[in-house]
């Protein structure tokens, strides 16, 4: 398995993809998530951490087009669902509100949507989102409370569904 051409996300059975603009306030939350769990959990030989920021396009294009891919991704995100903020909820890439769909879709064929293509080709795709608080027209580093209180919750959840099972 040990392919030094083919980048270690693509090589782990586990990968969870944080992403996000730390300097937008809340919508770092998918950055804030993996910092916290690279810091504060000892992590399984079997899934890869990754903090995405915002090219998280290109890291799923790269994996799209890897011969070797994780059998398992979960993408870590801010999300606008018009729940209370801080509120996690698990989303599938075909519920993705419409405004963040452009963060996953290729811009050379706008219909089609990397990680539905993911899907297609037999990875388990989930999405772990948290509702943000509003999001500031300019930069604006540091989430809101009741996100940043969802940090330690959403590292609980990927704990128990993503660290003892393959």
């Amino acid at each position: 398995m040990e392919d030094s051409g083919t980048p270690e996300f693509c090589r782990k059975p586990v990968l969870i993809l944080g992403c996000g603009n730390v300097f937008f306030g809340d919508d770092g939350f998918g950055c804030a998530a993996i910092e916290y769990m690279q810091s504060r959990c000892e992590m399984p030989e079997h899934v890869c951490l990754l903090d995405g920021g915002t090219g998280v396009r290109k890291l799923l294009f790269t994996l799209l087009l890897s011969a070797v891919r994780p059998a398992r991704l979960l993408i870590i995100d801010a999300v606008d669902t018009g729940r209370t903020p801080g509120e996690l909820v698990e989303i599938r890439p075909s519920e993705l509100p419409v405004k963040k769909l452009d963060d996953f879709a290729m811009h050379e064929v706008p219909s089609s949507n990397l990680l539905e293509e993911l899907r297609r080709s037999g990875m388990e795709v989930r999405i772990l989102g948290c509702q943000t608080g509003p999001l500031p027209d300019q930069i604006c580093p540091g989430m809101c409370g009741p996100v940043e209180a969802a940090v330690p919750k959403a590292a609980e959840w990927i704990a128990r569904e993503y660290f003892t099972r393959l």
